[in-house]
């Protein structure tokens, strides 16, 4: 996700801890949404869509932090 900010988001994860609460839910819902398309976790298609628009907005929010904290 966003590999033209890395080295940024790797910084904001250590000096931010809203930023890095944010990342770190996006990439467990990233799992949970794998794992029940999988199969591996039963789960209906109201649930995935929930989880997959909740990681959307996530992503968005990410995405604003990582465009301020670049253009400072």
């Amino acid at each position: 996700m966003f590999p033209e900010f890395r080295e940024l988001i790797t910084q904001l994860k250590g000096e931010d801890p809203h930023f890095s609460r944010l990342f770190h839910r996006h990439n467990t819902l990233d799992q949970a949404i794998k794992n029940m398309e999988s199969g591996a976790v039963p789960a209906g298609d109201f649930a995935i869509e929930q989880l997959k628009k909740e990681k959307l907005l996530l992503k968005d929010q990410l995405y604003s932090i990582l465009r301020r904290a670049s253009a400072s």
